[in-house]
């Protein structure tokens, strides 16, 4: 009885699934048809877009670049935080970078590293520099990021049995081998859907960079925007692309995810 209940239920989830995205996909494409794309989609337009100024990199390529750089930057110390958060000698200042980090802005963080940074240098040298935005972009994201990070990753490290780190130890691995070969490899495949959430949002929030003068995806949106004067038009492509990106991304890391549990549950 009550799998003939599930069963209904289910039934029932999935044509209000099917209904409501059917509804949401017909409201788009009536609102995408009383917008004017023409003027927008030329050549040298898209190509702004894409790669910002001829000259240098920027626009959508600049976006993307920048999360590949902060991914693995933000994946390392993440794991080095989390790893000392569960050291004695380490943990109090872990704590403190993840607690301060995770209370701060993102944007306060990026005119932090931005501002801060020349001054510090100043401080300690007695030397003018400057920081470019891009890479003060770059150090802020992976900060703010690993501290988010770690978070997701300690608690993949407290899911994590002991009789695995005893075992390891049995078969004569130190703690290194331990942690860099049997441990953060389980955590990562376990907490992959909450590390790709962040990820995701990363890149999201890239756009964020403009305020210091990085021309990446969204900056280069509203540079066009300023010319052209088609907002509704510029920043529903934009949307449609972080959408794209975003959603496509998640369905290749859900297919991943399915296969490692099928490959551990073998």
């Amino acid at each position: 009885m009550a799998d003939v209940y599930l069963h209904k239920k289910s039934d029932r989830e999935k044509v209000i699934h099917f209904v409501s995205l059917t509804l949401a996909v017909v409201l788009f494409f009536f609102y995408l048809k009383h917008l004017n794309f023409e003027p927008l989609l030329t050549k040298d337009n898209i190509r702004f877009l894409l790669f910002g100024m001829p000259g240098e990199i920027g626009g959508l390529a600049l976006t993307i670049i920048m999360t590949v750089i902060v991914v693995p930057v933000s994946l390392f110390l993440g794991a080095l935080i989390a790893v000392m958060r569960n050291s004695k000698i380490f943990k109090i200042p872990a704590i403190l970078y993840v607690e301060v980090i995770r209370a701060t802005p993102l944007i306060m963080v990026i005119f932090w590293v931005y501002f801060a940074i020349p001054i510090f240098v100043r401080g300690i040298t007695g030397k003018d520099i400057s920081v470019q935005p891009v890479i003060a972009a770059l150090i802020a994201f992976s900060i703010f990021t690993s501290a988010y990070v770690a978070e997701i990753i300690r608690s993949g490290l407290n899911s994590i049995s002991k009789g695995i780190k005893e075992a390891a130890v049995s078969l004569g691995f130190n703690k290194f081998q331990i942690y860099a070969y049997i441990i953060m490899p389980l955590v990562i495949k376990r907490m992959l859907p909450a590390l790709l959430s962040q990820y995701i949002a990363l890149f999201k929030d890239t756009s964020l960079a403009y305020i210091i003068g990085v021309i990446e995806f969204f900056r280069a949106a509203t540079i066009l925007n300023n010319r052209l004067f088609l907002s509704m038009e510029i920043f529903t492509l934009v949307a449609i692309v972080y959408f794209v990106i975003a959603f496509s991304v998640s369905k290749f890391a859900r297919h991943l995810e399915y296969k490692w549990r099928k490959q551990l549950s073998e």
